[in-house]
């Protein structure tokens, strides 16, 4: 299996620091809007002919994993 930071980059100046598929100026947010719209993952590798396939996958398996982590919210009184 394939290392996610492969795939998978943040660097702060890119993006404004967001993640991105392989230092692109694509983020994972921007894939995963688009796959939450009903795009198909042939429909996305058209309009970004410099993403493969496998960089789509990188990016539901870091939301997954992202997803896995523990959140703590502060109640508001």
């Amino acid at each position: 299996m394939e290392s996610l930071t492969d795939r998978i980059t943040v660097d702060i100046n890119v993006c404004n620091g967001k993640p991105t598929i392989r230092g692109k100026r694509i983020t994972v947010q921007t894939i995963l809007e688009f796959l939450s719209a009903g795009d198909t993952k042939a429909e996305i590798l058209k309009q970004y002919p410099t993403l493969v396939s496998e960089d789509i996958d990188a990016c539901l398996r870091f939301a997954a994993d992202l997803m896995g982590h523990q959140f703590s919210f502060k109640a508001i009184p």
